[in-house]
């Protein structure tokens, strides 16, 4: 699964974040091709607390162990 997002709070204004199957992850300056759209996403991260408003999963709220702020739009592809 691919994630692109646009923000502040990241590394990047504009990454591409890729989870593969033994459940290792890289992150990538840029927008990585191709792009095969699953959701749009609206991440908030303010101290521990993470929204997330999601077009495929809906809303929800949880708690991290690391603090930071972030807002990111997102989109997820396959």
């Amino acid at each position: 699964m691919k994630y692109i997002e646009f923000g502040i709070g990241n590394r990047w204004i504009v990454r591409t974040e890729t989870e593969f199957e033994d459940g290792t992850e890289t992150e990538q300056q840029g927008i990585i091709r191709p792009i095969h759209f699953h959701s749009l996403y609206l991440r908030i991260w303010i101290g521990k607390t993470v929204f997330v408003a999601d077009l495929k999963e809906g809303c929800k709220k949880s708690r991290k162990s690391r603090s930071k702020i972030k807002i990111v739009i997102g989109i997820s592809s396959y």
